[in-house]
């Protein structure tokens, strides 16, 4: 009804919830946390014989995972980005990327959404990483119904998944075609083409600033990509230089081994720039904005980069 407020789910909500409803129709799904869900998590409410507390440890709940896969099922396992990528990497590498097991890793508390936490719990590093495993899928969907979308893509796909998702922030998905899939690239608008610069953005917040400044700036056009492995990305050149010589990759992540990184040795007929959290360790917690703020990746700084590619090109 009109005036009716339509409440959006964070991406690890929406997550919990697509899985539990995708599991009533497909008995392979298991669900497996990291000491996460408590007892009040959806699948464990509804299928209590698929759920799975795997307890503070990361590695063998991997191994675990392609255990079960190798035996017909499909494992989705959630933890933190960064206990995912990092404590867990040597499984992840041999178990996902060198033996291509059937094995989906959600991932929470990507970037820095889980600020107050501090330094242990954020994750700057995680594309980096998986990207150096061969074969998995990364997907950073955007939204509630973009996440529910790659829940879904990933149950009925094969392949080993990475979903990076953040923590509680909740936001609205861009429109999407409904038969499109989330690996195509999304135009924030109508698709564009020699536009004075395109922003791309990977990941909740990157996508967030970078609709706010599309809206503002009718010359900026503005891609979303959810899907970010490599054999993605290298699917994306031929449209994204199309849209302008002047591609600004946004991102919450470190330089090294970023979408950004990636993309410039794959764009020859653009030039590719970053804007990304600068090289400093957030030492001490606070909210995610605080953290964003001490790391240089906001609004006004997205605004003054913009400007020097843009003053730079005449």
């Amino acid at each position: 009804m009109e005036g009716d407020v339509i409440e959006v789910m964070s991406g690890r909500d929406a997550y919990r919830d697509e899985l539990s409803m995708l599991a009533d129709n497909n008995k392979e799904i298991i669900c497996m946390e990291a000491d996460l869900g408590g007892e009040n998590h959806p699948f464990k409410q509804k299928h209590p014989e698929r759920f799975f507390n795997m307890g503070i440890a990361e590695l063998a709940s991997i191994d675990m995972a392609a255990g079960m896969a190798e035996a017909g099922f499909i494992p989705f396992f959630s933890t933190f980005a960064p206990f995912a990528t990092i404590r867990a990497a040597e499984s992840m590498k041999l178990a996902m990327g060198y033996m291509k097991k059937n094995i989906k890793v959600v991932a929470p508390y990507s970037g820095v959404s889980g600020g107050w936490f501090g330094t242990t719990h954020h994750c700057l590093e995680d594309i980096a990483i998986v990207q150096s495993f061969q074969d998995i899928r990364i997907a950073c969907p955007f939204g509630e119904e973009e996440t529910r979308r790659v829940i879904r893509e990933a149950a009925f796909c094969k392949e080993p998944y990475y979903i990076r998702l953040s923590r509680n922030n909740s936001y609205e998905s861009l429109p999407r075609d409904e038969k499109q899939s989330c690996k195509q690239i999304l135009y924030d608008g109508s698709k564009v083409n020699n536009a004075r610069i395109c922003l791309v953005s990977v990941g909740e917040e990157a996508t967030r600033l970078c609709h706010f400044i599309h809206h503002e700036y009718n010359f900026i056009a503005h891609i979303h990509l959810c899907y970010v492995d490599i054999g993605s990305l290298k699917n994306y050149v031929k449209e994204l230089e199309q849209v302008s010589p002047n591609i600004l990759i946004v991102e919450e992540h470190r330089m090294t081994g970023s979408v950004a990184s990636t993309l410039s040795l794959l764009l020859h007929k653009s030039r590719v720039f970053t804007y990304c959290c600068d090289e400093k360790w957030p030492m001490y917690g606070g909210s995610s904005d605080d953290v964003l703020e001490y790391l240089g990746f906001g609004l006004e700084g997205l605004k003054t980069e913009i400007t020097r590619i843009l003053e730079d090109d005449i």
